[in-house]
């Protein structure tokens, strides 16, 4: 696929004001500066962020000037894109040691250093110094009516629910980043859509330019949840190459072709003849797998997507025991089952513990336990496995 095509289509939602426009920018051989922002209310990048990332690497590698942006202002009010309900409001403190990571997470997909580095900026370098005046003066430039009309406010008013006053003033603050970095092009996910365009205006109002936004498409599933981030079963990127992989294999089958063609390298032609292989009815095992694989490569290395792979087929396509099992030292002799599983971080609260035995996912040297309230009394040796890919062999002390 030619370069410039590359860029305005593959994982590429919508180009405003249009792509035509865009691609001739791009064959006049101009090179764009262009950003994503990332407000970091969490601690971890998820692979429903990498859709981004991977746009943006793909501007990197074809020699235009990238931008990183941490919104750690922004993320102290909190986005109201996509909540139907308030986002609580973060400390300083909390939203840089959310940020601290952020880099270096990033830097799985995109260069940090070398030729033509990607440059890290913090929008608390502006928005943070700004007086109450200046803002105001911001502000001004933007009607009500503008950020009134945003679908998700409308929503709010249906159901007699409140917007409070920073979710309103957010999209002016979010705008305002562009006009401060002087960009030519911002690049978000279709759900940034209504912030990207306020900072069209504003940049439009302030610098006198067009700048041009690039959305790109949610990986989501057939009923239109997020991947990544969905019911707190966060797929990071810093999650170990095992457990990508099972993940991975866990998503449902409408996810592989998007998947694919927003998170991996492989040619789309490939991708055109899976989907249609897909809606012949093969089996679309082999195909997850190859995305697991393809991602797992890019996070880490081919060899930990092997690994990975081959962990996945003998521990839950064939049922077998992995060859490497985590240790872990237990001394608690009156203890329960679901006590264990908590102190070996099998299971994050009691509730879920006791939830995975009454469905017969937890087992002791394969014999699956149904009693919730179970003791373990601890035996050195045992392998306990939680789920298809959870496994820990305790280890008593003397």
């Amino acid at each position: 696929m030619d370069r410039i095509e590359e860029l305005l289509t593959r994982g590429v939602d919508t180009v405003y004001p249009a792509k035509d426009e865009l691609e001739k920018v791009l064959k006049s051989g101009k090179k764009l500066k262009l950003y994503q922002g990332f407000d970091p209310t969490g601690t971890q990048l998820h692979i429903g962020h990498m859709v981004g990332l991977r746009k943006l690497a793909q501007w990197q590698k074809a020699g235009h000037h990238v931008i990183f942006l941490i919104g750690d202002f922004t993320a102290m009010i909190g986005d109201p894109s996509g909540k139907t309900t308030v986002r609580k409001m973060l400390t300083k403190e909390e939203v840089m040691a959310n940020a601290n990571a952020y880099k270096e997470q990033a830097s799985r997909i995109l260069k940090f250093e070398g030729e033509n580095p990607v440059k890290v900026l913090f929008n608390g370098e502006w928005l943070g110094k700004m007086s109450a005046i200046e803002f105001l003066k911001i502000a001004g430039l933007l009607s009500v009516q503008q950020v009134v009309e945003r679908d998700l406010f409308q929503e709010r008013q249906k159901q007699e629910q409140d917007v409070y006053m920073n979710e309103f003033l957010y999209p002016v603050m979010q705008a305002y980043d562009s006009v401060a970095m002087d960009v030519d092009l911002e690049i978000g996910g279709s759900d940034q859509m209504f912030n990207m365009l306020m900072g069209r205006k504003l940049m439009r109002n302030m610098n006198k330019k067009d700048k041009f936004v690039m959305t790109t498409p949610l990986l989501t599933d057939s009923e239109g949840r997020k991947i990544g981030k969905t019911e707190g079963n966060v797929i990071a990127l810093t999650n170990s190459p095992e457990d990508l992989f099972g993940k991975i294999m866990g998503l449902s089958d409408d996810v592989i072709v998007k998947g694919l063609e927003y998170l991996t390298d492989v040619p789309m032609q490939e991708i055109k003849e899976i989907a249609r292989s897909l809606k012949d009815g093969e089996n679309p095992v082999k195909y997850k797998k190859q995305l697991a694989f393809e991602i797992i490569k890019q996070l880490h290395n081919k060899a930990d997507a092997e690994a990975a792979s081959g962990h996945f087929e003998r521990t839950v396509q064939n049922k077998e025991m992995p060859n490497e099992i985590p240790e872990f030292s237990y001394s608690n002799k009156t203890g329960s089952l679901v006590d264990l599983l908590i102190e070996a971080g099998l299971v994050l609260s009691k509730s879920e513990g006791k939830r995975l035995i009454e469905q017969g996912g937890v087992s002791i040297d394969q014999e699956i336990i149904e009693d919730v309230n179970a003791p373990f009394s601890g035996i050195d040796g045992s392998v306990v496995r939680v789920g298809k890919r959870k496994f820990v062999k305790i280890k008593t002390s003397a």
